[in-house]
C-alpha cells in the first residue's frame, strides 16, 4: 500500500493520524525492547546500588569503630576501664552499623612498642577489621563464606601522659 503524502489526505478531509496501518511488522515492537532491555540493565543496576551501600555502611561501620575506640580507650583511667569503654562502644558501633559482631577483628597496638599497652604518653593505633556480606547470595555449596569484602579502618589517638594516674 503506497503511503499518501500529509497535505494531500488533509485536502481531501482525511487526518493522517487516524490511519492506522495493520501490516507494519514492526509495531509495539519498542515497548517490548524497552520492557526487555530496561529489564537486563536495571536489575544489575539496582544490584550494584544496593551492593554499593552495604559496602559503605561497612566502612562507615569500620571507621567510626575505630576511632570512637581509640579515643575511649585513650581518655580511659586505667587498663580495667579502658577493656570495658572498648567493649561497649564497639557493642554500640556494632549495633548502629549493622555489623556482625563475630567477624569484627579488634587490634590495639601502641607506638612507640612498650611492655604493656595502652601506657602513658603512647600514641594507641586501633584497627578495626569487619566483613561486608554481599545480597543475595545463597549459603548453597559454601557461597555465602565466598561473597564476602574485607573492610578495615585504622585510627590513632595520643593517650594523656597522665593516663592511668587517677
Amino acid at each position: 500500500m503506497r503511503r499518501s503524502n500529509p497535505s494531500t489526505e488533509r485536502a481531501l478531509g482525511v487526518d493522517p493520524r487516524d490511519r492506522v496501518e495493520q501490516d507494519d511488522p514492526e509495531r509495539g515492537a519498542a515497548v517490548l525492547e524497552f520492557i526487555l532491555v530496561g529489564l537486563v540493565l536495571l536489575v544489575p543496576l539496582v544490584y550494584l546500588v544496593v551492593t554499593l551501600g552495604i559496602l559503605q555502611e561497612q566502612a562507615l561501620g569500620a571507621e567510626a569503630g575505630a576511632r570512637h575506640i581509640a579515643r575511649a580507650v585513650s581518655t580511659a583511667s586505667g587498663p580495667d576501664d579502658a577493656r570495658a569503654r572498648a567493649d561497649r562502644v564497639m557493642a554500640a558501633v556494632a549495633d548502629e552499623y549493622g555489623m556482625d559482631g563475630a567477624s569484627v577483628d579488634l587490634a590495639l597496638e601502641c607506638v612507640p612498642r612498650g611492655a604493656e599497652c595502652p601506657e602513658a604518653g603512647a600514641t594507641i593505633v586501633v584497627t578495626l577489621r569487619a566483613q561486608a556480606r554481599l545480597p543475595l547470595v545463597p549459603s548453597i555449596l559454601g557461597l555465602g563464606d565466598i561473597a564476602v569484602i574485607p573492610v578495615e579502618a585504622s585510627s590513632a589517638q595520643k593517650v594523656s601522659r597522665f593516663w592511668g594516674a587517677g
